[in-house]
């Protein structure tokens, strides 16, 4: 695992970004950060905010439609938005990567509700989940409460914190990965991802994590990779899915689709257990590369499109330049010029429009690092 700085460091910084100055003043200057933060991007995710605040429920969360996936569309479980804790914590991690906390900054008070919301969700096995929601809102939410709780230190977010980390490590099965449900028997890239990196938020911050469950989400990840001279693997699809060397696949299984976005999951999942160099990687990223124009220009306005650059962002960020600031310079301009003049980012298929908001000014804030888990 990477290390990370200090809690009294973070902690320390994130008192200065909301006590002292405008936090797009506060950065941390990089050799490509400060070139890449400029007024229009900083206007765009101050508009992005005010229309989160304007949305969040006085109970602290958001009302989006609680579903799951289903081939290439969203499945509801119900017609009528729903508290959703997945898309409540994206969107309360937004408000901590300006550099906001509970009950400090301009919104703070949204940020105790929100973290009120999520402590409440938690049931009594350990998982943090209402209306149905599943192991992605459940990994969100513990990410979201580890960084919470490496910013502000707070006996009951760390209780629950340590309970829902104890379900994510016993619910990893023989694969080495995670499904949608705690204790499933398979496993598929797109939750093992959410699990991993709240596994490694969670022990960045003092929660004990067993090394095994991350080398064992390690390999499974690393056995789901499609080599160049994998000519065996084959599936046809909508939208770039295909079978070219370096991309990951959904599951560990020939005629499983392999993506963009599963491919960003998986550079992320690496990079996240401690792994950040190795021909499977490097391959990876060539194959992003290829794949990140018409990925974005299919998928536009879907949650794959989201799903796919909130990854995508973190394991260009942490490679770094060139391809980094090659590739944010790209998301940044999409997004820039997709949001709407109300300052939200529309999501037609998928949770809906709280969710596209969230991981939009997630993506464009983070270059600010003020999240340790966004941090290189």
């Amino acid at each position: 695992m990477m290390r990370m700085p200090s809690l009294t460091a973070v902690l320390l910084a994130a008192l200065v970004s909301t006590a002292l100055l405008p936090a797009q003043e506060t950065l941390r200057r990089g050799s490509s950060n400060e070139q890449l933060i400029d007024d229009e991007l900083r206007k765009a995710v101050s508009r992005g905010h005010e229309w989160l605040a304007a949305h969040q429920h006085a109970d602290g969360y958001w009302a989006e439609l609680v579903g799951y996936k289903l081939n290439t569309s969203y499945e509801a479980l119900d017609n009528r938005p729903m508290p959703h804790v997945g898309v409540t914590s994206l969107a309360l991690m937004s408000f901590l990567a300006g550099g906001h906390l509970p009950d400090r900054g301009k919104y703070g008070k949204e940020l105790s509700r929100g973290l009120n919301f999520v402590l409440k969700a938690s049931q009594a096995d350990g998982q943090i989940q209402l209306h149905g929601t599943r192991m992605y809102s459940h990994a969100f939410a513990t990410l979201f409460l580890a960084e919470v709780y490496g910013m502000v230190e707070r006996d009951d977010v760390k209780r629950v914190l340590q309970r829902s980390v104890d379900l994510i490590v016993d619910s990893q099965n023989a694969e080495g990965g995670w499904r949608y449900r705690p204790f499933a028997r398979e496993s598929d890239m797109s939750i093992t991802v959410c699990q991993v990196l709240a596994l490694r938020s969670a022990r960045n911050v003092g929660i004990h994590v067993p090394l095994n469950t991350i080398r064992n989400a390690q390999n499974y990840v690393y056995r789901s990779a499609v080599r160049d001279n994998d000519r065996n693997y084959r599936f046809s699809g909508h939208g770039g899915y295909g079978d070219q060397g370096g991309s990951f696949r959904y599951q560990n299984r020939d005629h499983t689709r392999a993506t963009f976005p599963l491919t960003a999951a998986g550079v992320t999942t690496l990079y996240a257990a401690g792994e950040y160099d190795s021909p499977i990687i490097r391959n990876a990223l060539d194959y992003m590369d290829r794949q990140v124009d018409g990925f974005s220009r299919d998928w536009h306005e879907h949650y794959f499109f989201y799903y796919g650059h909130y990854y995508a962002v973190q394991a260009y960020y942490i490679t770094g330049d060139p391809k980094w600031q090659s590739y944010f310079r790209k998301i940044k301009r999409m997004l820039l010029d997709r949001q709407q003049s109300d300052g939200r980012w529309i999501c037609r298929v998928g949770p809906g429009d709280a969710f596209g908001t969230a991981v939009s000014t997630l993506i464009m804030q983070i270059p600010l690092q003020y999240l340790p888990i966004f941090q290189r």
